[in-house]
């Protein structure tokens, strides 16, 4: 994994996505992957980027989302590019969903639990603040029963 400074050519944010920090900064992210050790390398070479940085990556799917995530230290914008899309936020235990189509969007504000379903085949477009982002596994259970393995930041 490596940030490349000038890119010129045409890129596919499926498979690269693109880093924006500070001073304006836009920074494609070649090679990445979810990956653990991939994701420990993007966040160390954007460590300086603090809450600023965020990432931009397309997401293809279709079905139910597998997890919850939240982002602490910003907000996250998500687009359905095309088909259809429900985005579901807990806040304090309170369900919130909102269904996109293509050309629309929503802010998952920052630190709130949220899962997407994919209804049918779907693209969306996430601008998100990865600083400190956690998971949980989807189950029945409500993110904040704190169901799964502990974050980083929890463990002994």
């Amino acid at each position: 994994m490596k940030l490349v400074n000038h890119e010129r050519n045409a890129m596919d944010l499926r498979t690269t996505p693109v880093h924006l920090g500070l001073g304006s900064r836009a920074k494609p992210v070649e090679g990445f992957a979810w990956d653990p050790e991939v994701l420990r390398a993007y966040s160390a070479a954007v460590a300086a980027d603090g809450a600023e940085g965020r990432m931009v990556m397309i997401f293809d799917g279709d079905g139910r989302g597998d997890h919850w995530e939240r982002h602490p230290a910003g907000d996250e914008m998500v687009v359905c590019l095309s088909g259809s899309v429900t985005v579901t936020r807990d806040t304090d235990g309170v369900s919130d969903h909102v269904r996109l189509g293509p050309g629309e969007a929503t802010i998952n504000p920052a630190g709130v639990w949220h899962v997407v379903d994919m209804e049918g085949p779907t693209s969306i477009l996430a601008i998100t603040a990865g600083l400190g982002t956690e998971h949980r596994p989807r189950t029945e259970a409500r993110p904040t029963e704190r169901v799964g393995a502990p974050g980083p930041e929890e463990a002994p």
